[in-house]
């Protein structure tokens, strides 16, 4: 057990009165939503009378109640019921500061009804489909009992207890299927790990899935401005747990992080998972999760875009209907044909291709390639180069080092990137790295290209220090030096894993050879542009949501980087030809 390990605050206080959406009080009973209702005049109208179960007392293992919202089609015929777990607030879709949000991004929220909670499905398209919704607010949150625990075997155990609650009600048909992005979805792992009979799929959309790599420590190197904004927000009426302090107590991983885990070989129900390659919070945790899962029936689409938008796409949510329809309703509508991958190709020049289909990623026919690293001239090269140093001034946040190579025929580098150096500090014992691979035009210009629909001044302001998550720049990677022991179970040639339960400093003039994952991509190149491998000690695209300040480094004196000769340093990811 990990009670004695874990960190507890007080939580924001809940004042109901200050809430400004519909339902938000606490108000038990059920009521009829009827034909034409709205949230709120900026949302759409229902299509159908829905039955509206509000703050319903759920019982957990333990003796807690939590409080659930449960919207459903009125009709006597039973029906499944998708969950979205989260302890936002289960009646505050419409919320102000949501609704700014999403508006900000330049999503069309028109078209919904605004009765979802945030980042979740949308009950009036998903009743008037013959689904119920329910909108639990967890332990601790808001009006429920306890105190709030976030991604841990523990919230997956109360997931469990409500998912097998859901399954008998007399209006269920005994089935229980999972969905939403984010925190929805990382929840959704942990739910699954403990095999709920009731529970029949899972569709996590872009989701973390290992909170010590994912969230607080990533590549071993302390990061806490995101965890300090998200721990803060969660509101409730008694504690909540706190990852930073968390953190800061537990630097390393042990049996607190291993908690925080989901136990992928024990995921085993047909699942449904969305990633793509720019989300800076999400994106190696969902490939991941997908990878790791036990599941014989699961299905992986890599979008181009970011999740909130993907999400309430009206193709992708009919997607997502299908694949619900399957194994919800036992619906035999040939969703087994579906390829097992769809993928997308970023050319950042909008001729993006999305949706090619395989039966495995990397795609089969993608060959793991090295490109040596040559200090000499700066480039990338399919052979080892002679020896030759770079370095650079690690406190420095321009000073770089910069590796670059030239396509010749149209080229897609698809797969996982892995990163291979030789390294040794100067004046220091250790080292905190940051490496990024680019595209360039023909030029030698950097692309970018925005997630979201928005591509005003404003949002041009967001993301050019920062809102990583917001615009797409390429693929990254960070190690802190000693933290580089991998494990040997989790490693393999194409991924590395590291354990991070151990230190292992530097000695002056000691060089090691790291190993670092940088983030899966899908990056098509054209006849005279580039691929760019830059390192450094410092993170330059900022932090990944706006007004999240940049991961701090714990660097000093001159890095410096060996390649060529006994110490080839090389760049290896897989690589195809692009077809028409």
């Amino acid at each position: 057990m990990t009670d004695d390990l874990e960190a507890f605050v007080p939580a924001l206080p809940y004042d109901e009165t200050q809430e400004h959406c519909c339902f938000s009080r606490f108000d038990p009973g059920t009521r009829i939503l009827p034909v034409g209702f709205r949230a709120h005049p900026r949302f759409a109208p229902l299509p159908i009378e829905i039955v509206l179960d509000k703050d319903v007392a759920v019982t957990l293992r333990d003796g807690v109640t939590i409080y659930v919202d449960v919207l459903r089609p009125k009709t006597t015929t039973k029906v499944p019921v998708i969950v979205a777990w989260s302890p936002y607030g289960k009646s505050r879709g419409h919320d102000k500061r949501y609704v700014e949000l999403l508006g900000l991004l330049g999503m069309d929220l028109s078209t919904l009804s605004g009765l979802m909670k945030f980042e979740g499905p949308d009950p009036a398209y998903w009743c008037a489909q013959g689904y119920a919704v329910c909108h639990p607010d967890p332990r601790g949150a808001f009006d429920s009992e306890g105190d709030i625990r976030i991604w841990s075997r523990k919230e997956g155990q109360d997931y469990h207890d409500l998912i097998e609650w859901l399954g008998v009600r007399d209006w269920c048909n005994g089935a229980v299927g999972l969905t939403g992005n984010s925190y929805l979805a990382i929840s959704q792992w942990f739910a699954a790990a403990e095999r709920p009979p009731h529970l029949a799929a899972i569709a996590p959309w872009e989701g973390m899935s290992d909170i010590y790599r994912d969230l607080v420590a990533r590549g071993g190197i302390p990061d806490f401005p995101f965890p300090q904004r998200l721990c803060g927000n969660l509101t409730g009426k008694n504690l909540r747990e706190d990852f930073v302090v968390e953190a800061e107590q537990h630097p390393l991983v042990d049996a607190l992080w291993e908690s925080k885990i989901p136990a992928f070989e024990r995921i085993d129900v047909p699942a449904y998972v969305v990633g793509s390659y720019s989300n800076s919070i999400h994106t190696p945790g969902t490939f991941r999760g997908w990878r790791r899962i036990a599941s014989a029936e699961k299905w992986l689409r890599i979008h181009n875009t970011m999740e909130w938008p993907d999400y309430y796409e009206t193709p992708n949510v009919d997607d997502l209907r299908r694949f619900f329809d399957r194994y919800l309703k036992g619906v035999d509508n040939g969703w087994e044909a579906t390829p097992r991958v769809r993928y997308a190709l970023m050319d950042l020049e909008g001729g993006d291709r999305v949706n090619l289909p395989a039966a495995a990623f990397p795609p089969e026919d993608a060959v793991a390639t090295r490109l040596y690293l040559d200090a000499g001239t700066g480039t990338l090269c399919l052979g080892s180069p002679p020896a030759a140093v770079a370095s650079y001034d690690a406190t420095s946040e321009s000073d770089l080092a910069v590796f670059t190579i030239r396509v010749q025929s149209p080229t897609a580098f698809v797969g996982y990137p892995k990163l291979r150096l030789w390294v040794e500090a100067e004046g220091h014992d250790d080292m905190d790295l940051f490496v990024f691979l680019e595209k360039l035009d023909a030029e030698g210009k950097r692309l970018e290209q925005f997630n979201v629909p928005n591509h005003g001044p404003q949002m041009q302001a967001l993301t050019r220090n920062g809102a990583a998550i917001l615009k797409y720049k390429g693929s990254n990677g960070r190690l802190r030096v000693s933290r580089r022991h991998l494990d040997p179970v989790l490693t393999t040639d194409a991924i590395p894993a590291h354990s991070f339960d151990r230190e292992e400093k530097l000695a002056p003039g000691q060089v090691v050879d790291v190993e670092i994952d940088l983030f899966p991509t899908g990056l098509a190149l054209y006849p005279g542009e580039q691929l760019r491998l830059v390192v450094s000690g410092h993170h330059e695209w900022g932090g990944a949501m706006p007004g999240i300040e940049n991961v701090k480094p714990d660097n000093h004196g001159r890095h410096v980087i060996h390649t060529g000769g006994a110490r080839a340093s090389f760049l290896q990811l897989p690589m195809k030809p692009l077809g028409s």
